[in-house]
Parts: structure tokens; C-alpha cells; sequence
């Protein structure tokens, strides 16, 4: 087993207000000291934030840590994706998170990309080993794939195509990533595989996303964020005791870092890391 301590990333997604920006740079500030492997800024659906993404990277690698922007490839042209690299590498950005991404509403057609394995070939094509690129991976099954099966197919069609290393989607049911490790193992996939890590806050919120995402919500738990009620502090204690064991567990065996979803908050994040020993 390796000795190299875990890398820590922090995900943001672009400010849409300038009030947004400046709670964006405080948080930023206070994650910035941990030393981080790298920022990573969020692309909506379609790259309906695609100047926002672009300024927020930008920004950020300009203080100094390197960041990596999302880039989804649905609804998108060959064209405009190579402006893109090309802007990004004019501006040293050296990390790409490679996805399909979502199609707009009201969108038939998916572009000239339908998956990420074609996109993470076309970075590959068009740049080579320039960027260190990151794909999306899920342990719990993709929600719109066929079967886990197919699932673990595409995902090693993304590796195969030159990914670096792989951020999986948010769970809290370790063996979940265990299994998806060895499944790794047995098909010669030997990339690092990032467990993505979502801080509890709220329920509503939480509920909400894990329904759109595929990320399972075991029944135990779901009952006991249930039982808080309106109690925001019992739901926040709860929840930081439980993400806090759950990254602990993860590091135990053999994670090689951890990927905070921040929503663009710092605190959360802050507590869970002060909690683990590392």
C-alpha cells in the first residue's frame, strides 16, 4: 500500500452574482491554506456558464493553486471545444474534469459529443499529454445507465481513452467504493479513483440533489436526518460525524485523497478535515 499522503481537492461552482464572487474569494482564502491538489469549477448544462467558468479558473490559478475546470461536451461542436483547450492552454491551465454532461432542456440533439470517452479522445487528439485529466466515476451505478454492468463498461472506455485519474460521484455507503476499487483492479484500471465527498448540511438540499445524481441515501440514515425536523444544528452535528468517519474509513483503506463538493462554502469542509487524522 502506497505512503503518499491523500491529496485533497475542493470543488466550486461559478458565481452567478458579484456578492457570490466575494463569498467565493473568502472561501477560496480559507481552503487555499490547506494546500490543495487543485480547485475544480463546475460548467452547466450545455456550458450555460462557460465565460463564468473560464474567469473563475482563471482567476483562481492566477493565486497560485492550480484549478481545473469542468468541461461537458453535450451540446457542443468540435469547434468550440478546441477554442476552449486552446483558450485554457494560453492561460496555463494544465487540469481538465472531462464529462458528457447533461443536454439542455428543450434540446434534442446531443452535438457532435454523445459521450465523455469521446471527449476525453478528442483532448487527447487535439493536445496530447498537455492535460492531466479527470473523468467522472460512480460506484453506486450511473442513474441512466442500463445496468452496472454497462456502467463499469463506459467508465473504462473514459480510462482507456486517456484518462488520468477519476473523481467519483458523492456516497456514503463505503463498500459501494470498495467494490468499485476491486472491479477496477480485476479489469487492469490502475488510475487513482477520488472519492467525491458531500458535506451535510441540510436535508432538503441533500435529498434533493442525491434524487437528480443517482446517490443512494441509505434508508438508516435517511430516517435519522428525517427525525431532526426543522433542527438545523442536530442535522449539521449528525451529518459531520458521519461524513467525518466515512472520509476517515476511506483514507484507512487505501483512498488515495478526497474531492469536497463545497457549494461554495468553506466550513463545512474545514470541520470534516479537522476531524480526520491524516
Amino acid at each position: 500500500m502506497t505512503t503518499q499522503s491523500p491529496l485533497f481537492s475542493f470543488e466550486f461552482y461559478p458565481p452567478k452574482t458579484e456578492e457570490g464572487a466575494e463569498n467565493l474569494h473568502l472561501v477560496h482564502s480559507k481552503l487555499a491554506q490547506l494546500n490543495p491538489d487543485f480547485f475544480s469549477v463546475t460548467f452547466g448544462a450545455g456550458g450555460s456558464t462557460r465565460d463564468k467558468t473560464f474567469d473563475t479558473v482563471v482567476g483562481i490559478q492566477a493565486k497560485g493553486i492550480a484549478a481545473a475546470p469542468h468541461l461537458s461536451c453535450v451540446a457542443s461542436t468540435k469547434d468550440n471545444i478546441r477554442q476552449i483547450l486552446k483558450d485554457y492552454q494560453d492561460h496555463g491551465i494544465a487540469r481538465i474534469v472531462a464529462l458528457r454532461g447533461d443536454i439542455p432542456s428543450g434540446m434534442m440533439s446531443a452535438g457532435e459529443f454523445r459521450y465523455a470517452n469521446e471527449l476525453v479522445d478528442f483532448i487527447r487528439q487535439e493536445t496530447g499529454d498537455y492535460f492531466q485529466i479527470h473523468v467522472a466515476a460512480y460506484p453506486e451505478v450511473h442513474p441512466q445507465a442500463s445496468n452496472a454492468s454497462e456502467d463499469f463498461k463506459n467508465f473504462k472506455r473514459k480510462v482507456d481513452a486517456g484518462a488520468n485519474a477519476a473523481i467519483t460521484q458523492y456516497f456514503y455507503n463505503a463498500e459501494a467504493y470498495f467494490y468499485f476499487q476491486d472491479n477496477c483492479a480485476k479489469h487492469g484500471i490502475d488510475i487513482p479513483i477520488v472519492p467525491g465527498i458531500m458535506p451535510i448540511t441540510q436535508y432538503a438540499q441533500l435529498f434533493r440533489f442525491s434524487e437528480m445524481c443517482g446517490a443512494d441515501i441509505p434508508r438508516w440514515m435517511r430516517k435519522r436526518l428525517e427525525s431532526f425536523g426543522d433542527d438545523r444544528d442536530s442535522v449539521q452535528a449528525f451529518g459531520l460525524d458521519l461524513v467525518s468517519k466515512l472520509c476517515q474509513r476511506l483514507l484507512d483503506n487505501g483512498a488515495p485523497g478526497l474531492h469536497f463538493y463545497t457549494m461554495n462554502q468553506s466550513a463545512p469542509t474545514l470541520a470534516i478535515l479537522d476531524n480526520i487524522s491524516h
